[in-house]
């Protein structure tokens, strides 16, 4: 049986002041801001043609550099699960995957404001399972997740953790329906007796800091997958394989759609975010596979975890 993991995935909220105490906050996390852009330009060398590039790129920076709020307990006591794929050879798996090709994988979605990724990454995973084994893609509500799962890790637009909204899912008997139950991007009041589209019986995790176990999950479903959201690596990735150096600090939930290697001969896992069709490669992104770390690119195979039907 397994047990949660106990660490928060979350992204800042705006909140609104007045007058004077609006405006001092707003200097302060300005000047705060710059500084952190300066560091970030410092070390990606990065430079602009003019002062007016330079506040122009400023502006797209600010947004980007708070979607993150760490909150990953390190001393979280983590019990073993099954894997049900242990046995599998990876000599046997196809060399590439890609879950939206099989249809198992709904258009982007976009958790604005809201701490939720932890939502957006588990409903993403249940989809593709419930895909495979019933033949029907069907669009589950976040929300639902967001305003009805208080137990646990998960605080709605606060954080949460995927395991536990897979333990959710199985005591509520399902998730609703995307349109039944839609999304708000902020905490609401539990909608309940929501009739159930898709359920799941269980949920395992993946061995940590294994990539081929990570590759033999998500050749049988997508797989639930956190990262280190808040590095610069990852919240400027506008396309390509993503490589070079970013940290392990756990703080955002995504999904492992598939893996392949890039005309360059370079291997990489296909990520699903819910940051918008407009980020990265139309909402999702490729990350370098196999490297020397064994906690995987920005950690990802740190904490992976699927549901099971």
């Amino acid at each position: 049986m397994a047990t949660p993991k106990a660490f928060l995935l979350a992204t800042l909220c705006c909140a609104c002041f007045f007058g004077a105490v609006l405006a001092a906050r707003e200097l302060s996390d300005d000047s705060d801001m710059m500084a952190r852009h300066k560091q970030w330009m410092a070390k990606y060398s990065r430079s602009y043609k003019d002062d007016a590039e330079k506040a122009q790129r400023f502006e797209v920076f600010k947004p980007t550099a708070t979607k993150t709020n760490k909150g990953f307990n390190p001393n979280a006591v983590k019990l073993s699960t099954g894997f049900r794929y242990a046995n599998v050879s990876t000599d046997a798996l196809p060399q590439s995957v890609d879950w939206r090709t099989k249809g198992a994988v709904t258009p982007i979605k976009d958790q604005g404001q809201c701490g939720c990724c932890w939502a957006f990454s588990a409903v993403a995973a249940v989809e593709g399972i419930v895909k495979i084994s019933t033949r029907k893609l069907i669009s589950l509500s976040e929300q639902e997740l967001v305003d009805c799962d208080v137990h646990g890790e998960d605080q709605g637009c606060n954080g949460g953790e995927m395991d536990d909204a897979f333990k959710f899912i199985i005591n509520n008997g399902g998730l609703t329906t995307e349109s039944n139950y839609p999304y708000t991007a902020q905490d609401g009041q539990c909608k309940a007796g929501s009739n159930s589209a898709a359920t799941i019986k269980g949920y395992e995790d993946v061995p940590a800091n294994d990539e081929a176990s990570l590759m033999k999950a998500v050749a049988n479903q997508p797989v639930s997958v956190a990262v280190d959201g808040g590095d610069m690596t990852f919240q400027f990735y506008s396309g390509g394989v993503m490589t070079g150096s970013c940290g392990t600090d756990l703080d955002h939930g995504i999904a492992a759609i598939g893996y392949g290697k890039s005309s360059d001969g370079t291997k990489y896992w296909l990520m699903k975010n819910s940051w918008g069709a407009t980020w990265g490669e139309n909402g999702f992104l490729r990350m370098e596979k196999d490297i020397s770390d064994k906690k995987g690119m920005c950690g990802l195979a740190m904490q992976p975890s699927y549901p099971t039907e």
